[in-house]
């Protein structure tokens, strides 16, 4: 198994729940040093990450049974 496959899973549940959080919950994210919400500014980041993971571990396993014909 391509290890881009489960650390992308990972990464992208991960920003979806802090995404989540700083959504719906602002005041649980805020850093005692800034009042930018933390949980969904590195929510969504988590979130693209893992997304592009996901998409170049499809990508390779796309290409790798194109090779093989």
């Amino acid at each position: 198994m391509d290890l881009r496959v489960p650390s992308g899973w990972f990464f992208t549940l991960v920003g979806l729940i802090l995404l989540g959080m700083g959504a719906f919950a602002p005041h649980m994210g805020a850093a005692p040093l800034t009042t930018e919400n933390v949980n969904l500014y590195s929510g969504a980041a988590m979130l693209v990450f893992g997304l592009f993971m996901l998409l170049m571990a499809w990508r390779a396993t796309r290409l790798a049974k194109g090779s093989n014909t």
